[in-house]
């Protein structure tokens, strides 16, 4: 089992800027890929930014330029840096950790919420 703790998440202003941080552990489990996720009220949860073992980034139109994904990989730590905050971008976000395995683990999700 590999358990997935968010932090980070809190009330913003538009513009504001705010960091995640994702921590996956777990023993025996090699982890490929490791992403955010967010799922707005009335919303279909969404890929915001994602990170291979290997450093290869991929992100959602809504969010280039404006957050970066980064990992350390020894202690299996994401990190979600958004600036330039906006309204839409309010939403519970989720970390997901995949594994070799193709089994993805979810951490309980944290609230970020920014203000006009």
């Amino acid at each position: 089992q590999v358990q997935v703790v968010e932090s980070g998440g809190g009330l913003v202003q538009t513009g504001g800027s705010l960091r995640l941080s994702c921590a996956a552990s777990g023993r025996g489990f090699s982890i490929i890929y490791m992403g955010w996720y967010r799922q707005a009220p009335g919303k279909q949860r969404e890929l915001v930014a994602g990170i291979t073992s290997g450093g290869s980034t991929n992100y959602a139109d809504s969010v280039k330029g404006r957050f970066t994904i980064s990992r350390d990989n020894a202690k299996n730590t994401v990190y979600l840096d958004m600036n330039s905050l906006r309204p839409e971008d309010t939403a519970v976000y989720y970390c997901g950790a995949r594994t070799v395995q193709l089994t993805t683990y979810w951490g309980q999700g944290t609230q970020v919420t920014v203000s006009s």
